[in-house]
């Protein structure tokens, strides 16, 4: 079972790159380093929560584990 500190570890390191793509994404799209900024930030937020819950969700289902 993974701990929620390795979880937590994971999630973080994830999600900077998430916000740097997102945030270079952004700023092609828009031009604006204020609007992508906000856009990384807030879609690595939302993504963080969501891979956070879904790890540990995933962490007590024993489903295709082997012993």
């Amino acid at each position: 079972m993974e701990t929620a500190k390795r979880t937590i570890t994971k999630a973080i390191l994830w999600n900077v790159l998430g916000l740097l793509s997102m945030a270079g994404v952004g700023y092609a799209a828009t031009g604006s380093l204020a609007v992508s900024g906000g856009l990384a930030v807030a879609n690595t937020t939302i993504g963080f929560i969501c891979y956070v819950i879904y790890e540990r969700v995933w962490s007590q289902i024993h489903w295709g584990r082997e012993v």
